[in-house]
């Protein structure tokens, strides 16, 4: 069956107004009444200049995580693309409201509309593209016509000083500081809220632009490299990772286990490297010259990342110069499973896009290391 895929509507949602650096402590609330000795370190390396939260100035919810997907979901549709076309809905997310029903299932009982195939896929950063990559086969098989994708996230709700009030006071017990460790304190700085969706189809738009997807490839290095971003579990003093259900109740919010939590010095060793060794494997095997497309969308967590990736992929014979880069991590922020697709949606409705220019993205997920690329082309 020779069939392809395309990219042909894309579309995102952030909520409420921009936040700057000096509001986030006011949102998000002081933890053990002080401000982070960290902040000014964090937002210097990641040059985050604005996020968005799913709530007020007040710190009151404004959108779950479901409303946040389905409004951009919403925003796909219109006379020649309605509710009712959709077969099937696959949504990533790292910050799911529930554990059970699965993120997928609670958008399409907002959204309505008629039975459709859904899939959750909940992981980190690369869930998005989890969720895109259903799609994509269920569209490349012929099983479906077309597939809504989605990566959205609510982070903000996760790093509430109220979150950390217990473990700040027994910190402040036996150090007498009140201070949460850089691997919790770190992660307030850098996460953002909000959503992307992608329409994909079996033919590409009648008129304007869409975007053929070539390849989408995913590999994780689990099997190698231990968790370096986790929840609902936590790391003893030997390196053993016990999860949320094997602790007793009264130390989950005493050791914070809930909280989103990141191994620094493992992200800085590893995130990078493997990366770079993926993609030359890929771009290898694929017969891929890397130095000829024309962007490049990586999704970071800090622009602290932005040199140390150029650097390492043009040691392994891929240029690609920062003036093809495309990312808007400054005024969006890091908003996990939803950045790829931000992205994707701000670079496709700027105007500059040309038939027959090509992008690659880059999504690396730190949590246990596991990398997405994916190759598409403008027609």
């Amino acid at each position: 069956m020779n069939r392809s895929v395309y990219i042909t509507r894309l579309a995102s949602f952030l909520p409420n107004e921009p936040v700057s650096n000096d509001e986030i402590e006011s949102i998000l609330g002081l933890i053990n009444h002080q401000s982070s000795k960290a902040k000014p370190l964090i937002l210097r390396n990641n040059q985050i200049k604005t996020r968005y939260y799913a709530s007020d100035k007040q710190g009151n919810t404004t959108h779950t995580n479901t409303d946040l997907t389905t409004k951009a979901v919403e925003k796909l549709l219109d006379k020649d693309f309605t509710l009712e076309q959709i077969e099937v809905l696959s949504c990533g997310t790292t910050t799911p409201d529930q554990m059970l029903p699965a993120h997928a299932a609670m958008v399409h009982g907002v959204l309505g509309g008629i039975p459709v195939e859904i899939n959750s896929a909940t992981g980190a950063c690369s869930a998005g593209i989890q969720a895109l990559k259903f799609g994509y086969l269920s569209v490349l098989s012929g099983s479906a016509e077309n597939a809504v994708c989605t990566g959205s996230e609510r982070f903000s709700k996760w790093m509430l000083a109220k979150f950390f009030k217990e473990e700040a006071a027994k910190v402040a017990q036996l150090e007498g500081d009140g201070i949460i460790a850089f691997e919790k304190d770190f992660l307030r700085f850098m996460l953002s809220d909000g959503a992307g969706a992608a329409l994909l189809e079996s033919k590409p738009n009648p008129t304007g632009l869409s975007l053929k997807v070539e390849w989408v490839e995913q590999r994780s290095y689990a099997h190698e490299l231990p968790a370096c971003m986790y929840s609902g579990a936590v790391k003893d003093k030997e390196g053993k990772f016990i999860g949320w259900s094997d602790i007793d109740q009264e130390h989950w919010t005493a050791e914070s286990v809930f909280s989103i939590k990141q191994d620094t010095k493992l992200l800085g060793e590893f995130i990078v490297k493997k990366g770079g060794e993926l993609l030359k494997k890929i771009v290898d095997a694929k017969g891929v010259d890397v130095e000829k497309i024309t962007y490049f969308l990586p999704h970071l967590s800090s622009q602290y990342f932005a040199s140390r990736i150029e650097k390492e992929l043009a040691s392994l014979g891929m240029n690609i110069p920062g003036s093809k880069w495309f990312t808007n991590l400054s005024w969006v922020g890091n908003v996990g499973a939803a950045s790829p697709y931000l992205m994707l949606e701000e670079l496709f409705h700027s105007g500059r896009l040309k038939k027959g220019d090509t992008l690659l993205m880059m999504i690396p997920e730190s949590a246990r290391f596991n990398y997405a690329y994916v190759m598409l082309t403008v027609v």
